[in-house]
């Protein structure tokens, strides 16, 4: 049965329904406010950057490689967190760890360096796409012709100026030739006769990392001031290289890297098996020594194994590869050198260096060619 309200009843509900929905559209009106100003701020890019102190950012580019940020964080991270420093937002609300993937060459793929990518990364963030071209360029053609880790970054370290001491003697240089992890690391490690676990390939990248985030600042320092000259033209190989890669026929190679890194040298070393059974992996003096104009290169092996036989000047830079980690049987070889570089070139009178490795065989053999 229905219940009959009212007149008093009908006004008396009304009322409250009335109020019920003015409390309604009240809330939503608060919400849509609420909402409206918590909407966050977009900092436009490019982002903003500063002047900043390149020493400070190299130290902090160190620590921070220590510090489980490695070395494409640790390059990205010291140069934010300077930044955070001295302006404060958005700097302060980027995590450094969004660089942490590029450890290792690229999750320890050993592709590009991970202090080149962190580095190219900031130029990115605080530069127009334009801008960012001849900056990152110029960063890693600096690398790749560098003596690394810089002799700035070995002061640092025997002058006890980093806030992490595993190891503060003045470690070797070499030029890598390449923006590559895996080039990098390796042709230092020869040089240096270290494994990549030593502790001294470790502080290497550490120093590396510091050099690379002082050289970003350095570059961006100067391109804000109105100061900076693109000086890195591509290698006279990879010029030579692209001459035919490059033309209308093939068109099949994009790249501003050294080829001879990583390639084998278009001007191979024949290797003869001079026989007899390889008691241990060695490396014999080259004979004669001192030569001109070519020299003869002995090495064996007792085991089935890859070999790298290649010629390093004194400041550790690669002049030739003489064997590029071909496979060999058990036994004993030998190799002539002509005294001539990858491209072909006679080179200049000096020291040199022969190297070999074979697995974990490294051996090293001083050669002086004289004319």
């Amino acid at each position: 049965m229905t219940k009959n309200l009212s007149r008093k009843d009908f006004l008396v509900s009304a009322s409250k329904a009335a109020v019920g929905l003015t409390a309604v559209a009240g809330l939503s009106s608060l919400v849509t406010t609420a909402t409206a100003e918590a909407k966050p701020h977009v900092t436009a890019w490019p982002w903003p950057y500063v002047q900043l102190d390149v020493e400070a950012v190299r130290i902090q580019a160190h620590s921070l490689y220590y510090n489980d940020k490695d070395c494409c964080a640790g390059t990205f991270g010291a140069i934010t967190n300077a930044l955070t420093t001295a302006i404060g937002d958005p700097w302060a609300n980027l995590p450094m760890e969004i660089m942490l993937y590029g450890r290792g060459g690229g999750n320890a793929w050993g592709v590009l360096c991970g202090c080149l990518n962190g580095g190219a990364a900031l130029i990115s963030l605080v530069t127009t796409k334009a801008q960012s071209g001849p900056l990152i360029s110029e960063l890693w053609g600096w690398y790749t012709q560098a003596d690394l880790p810089t002799t700035q970054a070995n002061l640092v370290a025997t002058s006890g100026g980093y806030l992490v001491h595993k190891y503060d003697l003045t470690l070797p240089q070499n030029v890598a030739g390449s923006p590559l992890c895996h080039t990098s690391v390796s042709e230092w490690c020869i040089v240096a006769n270290k494994k990549v676990s030593d502790v001294e390939r470790k502080e290497r990248c550490a120093r590396i990392t510091g050099d690379v985030a002082a050289k970003t600042v350095d570059l961006l320092n100067k391109f804000f001031a109105g100061q900076f000259t693109a000086t890195y033209t591509d290698p006279a190989n990879v010029a030579a290289c692209l001459t035919c890669h490059g033309t209308a026929a093939l068109n099949n190679v994009q790249t501003k890297m050294d080829c001879q890194p990583c390639h084998s040298t278009a001007h191979p070393s024949k290797v003869e098996s001079i026989g007899g059974a390889a008691s241990g992996f060695a490396l014999s003096q080259n004979y004669p020594n001192p030569f001109n104009p070519s020299t003869k290169i002995q090495f064996s092996i007792p085991e089935t194994e890859k070999v790298k036989v290649a010629i390093y000047d004194i400041q550790g830079k690669l002049v030739r590869s003489l064997v590029d980690y071909e496979l060999y049987q058990p036994g004993n070889y030998e190799l002539n050198w002509d005294g001539r570089d990858n491209s072909g070139q006679k080179v200049t009178s000096g020291i040199y260096f022969t190297k070999m490795r074979a697995g974990k065989f490294a051996q090293t053999k001083k050669m002086n060619l004289v004319k």
